[in-house]
């Protein structure tokens, strides 16, 4: 049995989670030999690290999908490739580079003449493998201005109130633990030449543009002459495809894993790559009881 997750919508990603757990477990219980679940983006898949005392809910959802009765898992270009361990049941990490590469040397012209870009040091791994399979250079973006995080000013990580709480009780956290420097970002520079040459970011998924944008501000003013973004999921968000339609961006290449009609209807920079024979090849070989190992030749961890 075989249930495709797609999501109709990423305003509607809680529902869709419901619906893969109720089928599944309505296979479940009509004593299904396999329940294969095909879910080309996971949901939740950027909350897969402990910050500070918050929650994993990446592992919550890995607890869920199994307990419901998922035997097997298809997925695509996870956030972390270590999100595989929270499972309980095999998880194949299908790769969407192939697609991406090819777009790149049949569809950009001059594509000798590129840079590959991190958007960030922490993408510099992804970016180095594609500038390596492409025989390109490669330039790193420092000093990312991101915004502040929201849950810092919760409370959970302060000291209670003295006059909320009994004093007798109270420890004073100051006394002898060194308090962390704040992090202060340099402004925004390149690290690599990009002058009179085609940058082109890679990243796993793209969705708040803010970033994205800012980095191209950077690329246009130190002599790039097209900037191209290509990611495997292009979620979008909030009024995303207005700021790249305005940006210096000249397109943003994603694939079908998650939709994005309206979006491509509000902005003409967006453009779509078809994995779902990909997604089909898997299938096939998962119901035919052949080797997976063919659609990860060649596939490293950068990738």
């Amino acid at each position: 049995m075989y249930v495709l997750n797609y999501g109709s919508n990423f305003r509607d990603v809680n529902n869709n989670i419901m619906e893969l757990l109720i089928m599944a477990y309505a296979c479940k219980t009509s004593s299904a030999n396999s329940i294969v679940g095909v879910i080309p983006y996971l949901p939740y898949s950027k909350q897969c690290k402990m910050r500070k005392r918050g929650c994993i809910v990446t592992k919550l959802l890995a607890k869920m999908m199994c307990k419901s009765g998922l035997t097997h898992i298809i997925t695509m270009d996870l956030h972390q490739k270590e999100i595989q361990g929270f499972y309980d049941c095999p998880v194949d990490n299908l790769r969407a580079s192939p697609f991406l590469l090819q777009y790149i040397q049949e569809s950009i012209p001059d594509y000798r003449n590129s840079v590959i870009v991190a958007r960030n040091p922490g993408s510099a791994k992804k970016a180095t493998s594609y500038a390596e399979r492409l025989r390109l250079a490669i330039a790193v973006i420092h000093g990312e201005q991101k915004e502040s995080e929201s849950d810092e000013v919760d409370g959970r990580y302060s000291p209670p109130c003295l006059h909320s709480v009994d004093k007798s009780r109270t420890m004073d956290v100051t006394v002898g633990v060194p308090a962390h420097p704040a992090k202060e970002k340099p402004p925004i520079n390149i690290v690599g030449d990009v002058a009179g040459r085609i940058a082109i970011m890679v990243d796993d998924m793209i969705d708040d543009v803010h970033s994205f944008v800012a980095a191209a501000e950077v690329l246009k003013d130190c002599g790039a002459y097209k900037i191209y973004i290509l990611a495997t999921h292009g979620l979008l968000s909030s009024d995303a495809p207005r700021l790249i339609e305005d940006s210096p961006i000249d397109e943003v290449v994603v694939t079908n894993t998650v939709p994005h009609e309206l979006q491509k209807m509000q902005c003409n920079k967006i453009k779509t790559i078809d994995i779902s024979v990909l997604l089909s090849e898997a299938i096939r070989r998962i119901h035919n009881k052949e080797s997976m190992s063919y659609l990860f030749k060649n596939v490293t961890l950068e990738d």
